[in-house]
């Protein structure tokens, strides 16, 4: 993949405290795979070298809002994360309590979200980016090219990935800007996601990679 500012864009998936905190809702599920791959350390680093070397970035948010809690019909995860108010937010139009919450930023994420210049698309409510303007965001900039990383691997990021390849995008995977949750049942999620990200996108690459082509 040919990694150029003028059709390459940053995109992070959900870099919220909930997932990538100590103090998040899903720590106890996805803390050993995010310390293990240093994902906050690469996320931060792709942030950096994107914002430095002139890349656009974009987000998409989780958010949940109490008229969600009407849902019928949730896979395991949403249940877990309606029971564990993961990602809960007052409303639409309502800020109260989000400063510092689940649903907010990474504290050290800020200052490269909150620029003015980071595309913050609307939330995407299930995994991937059908229900929001993402892909809208993308194509009015003429991006082409995705590196692609965040949270969680086998889920929300592999569903982006999914759907970008669908819409004709080259997509890159960032394999330690991203982690998977381990279940005792279920299995490792972040393994279950690195296969299939082998098979689907265009490349898989490092941050140390990623960073190296980012000219």
């Amino acid at each position: 993949m040919d990694i150029r500012k003028n059709d390459t864009a940053v995109v992070f998936i959900d870099p919220q405290n909930d997932v990538l905190s100590e103090d998040g809702a899903n720590w106890g599920a996805v803390g050993a795979s995010v310390t293990e791959n240093k994902t906050v350390e690469n996320m931060e680093r792709i942030f950096e070298a994107a914002k430095s070397r002139g890349y656009e970035v974009f987000i998409s948010p989780h958010y949940f809002y109490p008229t969600d809690s009407g849902w019928m019909m949730n896979g395991p995860l949403e249940t877990a994360e309606f029971k564990t108010h993961t990602f809960a937010r007052s409303g639409q139009l309502d800020l109260t309590g989000f400063e510092n919450s689940g649903a907010d930023w990474l504290d050290r994420f800020k200052r490269y979200i909150d620029d003015g210049k980071t595309v913050v698309a609307s939330p995407h409510k299930v995994f991937g980016p059908q229900t929001n303007d993402l892909v809208l965001q993308l194509r009015k900039r003429g991006i082409g090219k995705i590196l692609l990383g965040g949270m969680l691997a086998n889920m929300c990021v592999e569903s982006h990935m999914r759907e970008f390849i669908e819409q004709g995008f080259e997509v890159a995977m960032l394999k330690d800007a991203t982690a998977g949750p381990r279940h005792p049942v279920w299995g490792d999620g972040y393994e279950a996601a690195i296969v299939n990200y082998r098979f689907f996108a265009h490349e898989v690459l490092s941050a140390d990679e990623a960073i190296d082509r980012m000219r």
